[in-house]
């Protein structure tokens, strides 16, 4: 079958083939065929090294589509049935799942170790052990999360993370409240969702912080009530909250020099967000006194802080409401031979998210 494959951490493009074999079939797994699978910036940082995956591999955790094949003691799950793909599902009996923390479970990471792919040249990886740049995959049961009807896939695909991960830092784990100020720092997909996760908790203030002119528009089309360059933020933290800081920053790029500029922009007692998925060797720097003195509350957010599960019915309902905005989410189309395309439109700020049609 076809698919994208980074054959080296560190190269910037993916070659596009038809020789590669989805391995792995058997007890408590399916086997799905991806109809639709978004571009993330994490694909992109895992293909330049800044977060760990073995290679060769092939990207994508973003995806949805349907069930061709059902392994022996899988319930619940039928053949021909429409899904989205959970990167990282929830075991239901470790600890932080018995504590109702499941999106700290481990157990997704653990299948991250193992190819499941192969091409005639040897294994091949999936990224974040599932790889959705490809016509199919194998992964455990929990991966696939059967969706309604009325959800395309590539909405679908896109509520399999960047929307639920911006919805939820805002929702769950910061707890946005009404009438507050709010700046979000990194205007792509998730921090679009974070915006939109915001303005339904009804911040006064959303201040988009992107240094890229194309989504400041789109932030403003979405919620923000204004948007900013890097170099204006100072100004509007002058204006909007007379130089105190935000209720709440949020971090959406995964750098430590833009979350020290989110701690510098957040009022004393307020909230910092962490939502960016950053390198290991990248050390966010904060002295003892102001740690202290500030009371600044810092809240890393993983997979939107809270139930996936419940997140995803959530999302969906909202989007069926009306409430969210998904569709102008998805700025470029492309098929998986324009991969290569859509990479760059991604690293030059162009596309919120790019869908890629299987």
């Amino acid at each position: 079958m076809r698919a994208a494959v980074l054959h080296e951490i560190g190269q910037d493009k993916l070659e596009v083939v038809d020789d590669v074999e989805a391995v792995g079939f058997g007890p408590g797994k399916v086997r799905i065929r991806v109809r639709a699978t978004g571009l993330c910036h994490s694909d992109v940082s895992a293909m330049s090294g800044v977060l760990p995956q073995p290679a060769p591999f092939i990207p994508g955790h973003e995806g949805a589509g349907e069930i061709l094949d059902v392994g022996d003691g899988v319930t619940g799950l039928t053949q021909g049935q429409r899904v989205l793909l959970c990167w990282l599902p929830a075991c239901g009996s470790c600890p932080a799942c018995k504590r109702g923390q499941t999106q700290l479970c481990l157990a997704g990471f653990m299948n991250a170790g193992t190819p499941n792919f192969k091409r005639p040249g040897g294994d091949v990886f999936g990224f974040a052990g599932t790889g959705t740049f490809t016509e199919e995959v194998v992964v455990d049961a929990g991966c696939a999360v059967p969706i309604p009807d009325d959800v395309p896939f590539d909405i679908a695909a896109l509520i399999g993370c960047g929307v639920t991960t911006g919805l939820g830092a805002a929702i769950n784990t910061a707890k946005v409240e009404a009438g507050s100020s709010v700046a979000v720092i990194g205007c792509g997909g998730v921090g679009i969702s974070a915006i939109q996760g915001a303005k339904l908790q009804g911040a006064a203030q959303i201040v988009a912080v992107d240094p890229v002119e194309s989504r400041r528009e789109a932030a403003l089309r979405f919620g923000a009530t204004e948007a900013v360059a890097p170099d204006a933020l100072a100004d509007a933290k002058q204006r909007i909250t007379a130089g105190e800081g935000f209720d709440y920053v949020f971090e959406v790029v995964g750098k430590s020099a833009t979350a020290r500029t989110a701690y510098e922009n957040t009022r004393r007692g307020g909230t910092l967000c962490v939502v960016g998925a950053g390198a290991m060797d990248d050390n966010l720097q904060l002295n003892m006194f102001e740690l202290f003195f500030d009371e600044k509350r810092i809240l890393p957010s993983m997979y939107g802080g809270g139930d996936v599960l419940r997140s995803y019915e959530r999302a969906i309902a909202l989007w069926r409401a009306g409430r969210i905005d998904l569709e102008s989410l998805i700025t470029h189309r492309v098929p998986l031979a324009g991969i290569n395309e859509a990479l760059e439109q991604m690293r030059t700020g162009a596309a919120l998210r790019t869908c890629i049609e299987i």
